[in-house]
């Protein structure tokens, strides 16, 4: 633990410093032997667990054959291409070809990009307490200047909505490119779309002449009981960026739209957008036997399932509501200070729990998706147990 903290960069003073020794299925073990049931999933990336067969199969099987042999774009590459090919299969006609990058905020930055070389116009609209990534670009389109402060200046022409509100979708103009938003709003709480809130969107996003990016990074690849997150909301998007839960636990982003559109970053210059890394096979073969397993088998209606097994556990008197869609769920608290006691207790005693960006009050819970009813009910008696001990405590 000394040498994690002495010679790796942290993102916060307090780490929770758990040292892994390995992790299987839906549980991580500790150097002590200790044992976890993970409600977390690396921040909603293993989407199948931990060590998951097919994933690692597939790892090792591209291993023996070869690993990076050329920059993105170049060669044809097996994986990446089957890849890319069952994705378009699975998504609206329009969304058929797909810039496969290393993160989330890399697929965000290309999606931007992509945005201003269509339509010739810099505006850019996102939502307040919206989150697309951390890098320069996707920072702009994040609204909270605290932490945006220290790395001014970002990229200008940026103006911010409040989600679900349409009186703010006047602020779509034509000199706008693109609007940026989640399909599920992530860190401000796991906040759905209201009242048909993302077809007007796209409605307002015609009429002016501007394109509509729906981030799934996090909703997407079966968590909300659809593939992607906006499939719920009756709504196609003209580019989507994806992530997290992608890869099965492996580093990989994306961004996916129109022939039309991907093939302008070819030209006109070239290499609108490169990168040396992106549909790297061996993260590509991991991409797809991921997306094979969530589509082949029953795990996305599952999903919902398994959210009425949360809900019906997850009543209490610290619990004010619970949000989300699926296994994308937050159990909202009064108080930061009890949802940090519960988090931080919930770990001593063998369960992980995160927090949320912008929400202090919530407790995250996005755990694996192969998760068991058998799972859920003992992490959820962990939870209500802590939630009793600091009822007493207040």
């Amino acid at each position: 633990m000394n040498d994690f903290i002495k010679y790796q960069a942290q993102t916060s003073p307090y780490p929770l410093g758990i040292e892994v020794s390995h992790a299987e299925g839906i549980y991580i073990y500790d150097k002590s032997g200790k044992k976890y049931i993970d409600f977390v999933a690396g921040v909603s990336g293993a989407s199948l667990g931990h060590k998951n067969q097919k994933v690692n199969e597939a790892i090792k099987k591209q291993l023996d054959l070869y690993s990076h042999v050329m920059v993105y774009g170049e060669y044809s590459q097996s994986p990446a291409v089957e890849y890319c090919k069952l994705l378009a299969s699975m998504l609206p006609s329009q969304l058929s070809k797909t810039y496969l990058v290393n993160s989330g905020t890399e697929a965000t930055e290309g999606a931007l990009k992509l945005a201003r070389r269509v339509t010739g116009r810099t505006q850019f609209i996102s939502c307040r307490n919206a989150y697309h990534g951390n890098t320069m670009g996707s920072m702009s389109v994040m609204e909270h200047e605290e932490r945006k402060k220290p790395f001014l200046p970002l990229i200008p022409d940026v103006a911010f909505i409040d989600f679900n509100n349409e009186e703010d979708l006047l602020k779509i103009t034509e000199k706008t490119a693109a609007i940026i938003l989640e399909s599920i709003q992530g860190g401000a709480g796991f906040i759905e779309p209201e009242n048909d809130f993302l077809k007007k969107v796209k409605q307002r996003c015609e009429d002016m002449g501007a394109l509509m990016i729906i981030d799934e990074i996090q909703p997407g690849f079966g968590r909300t009981g659809k593939l992607f997150g906006f499939e719920n909301y009756n709504v196609v998007p003209d580019i989507i960026i994806i992530g997290k839960g992608m890869g099965g636990g492996m580093p990989v982003g994306g961004f996916v739209s129109s022939p039309e559109y991907m093939d302008l970053l070819s030209n006109n210059p070239k290499m609108g957008h490169i990168t040396t890394f992106g549909g790297h096979p061996v993260i590509a073969a991991a991409c797809l036997a991921t997306l094979k397993e969530i589509s082949e088998t029953s795990l996305i209606p599952q999903a919902i399932e398994k959210e009425k097994l949360f809900r019906s556990l997850l009543v209490h008197p610290l619990i004010t509501e619970v949000r989300g869609r699926g296994l994308m769920l937050a159990a909202m608290t009064e108080k930061p200070e009890i949802c940090d006691n519960i988090i931080l207790k919930c770990q001593e005693k063998g369960l992980i729990l995160f927090w949320l960006l912008f929400e202090a009050r919530a407790i995250r819970i996005t755990p694996p998706l192969t998760i068991t009813e058998d799972e859920i009910t003992k992490g959820c008696k962990i939870l209500i147990d802590v939630l009793d001990e600091v009822q007493a405590e207040l």
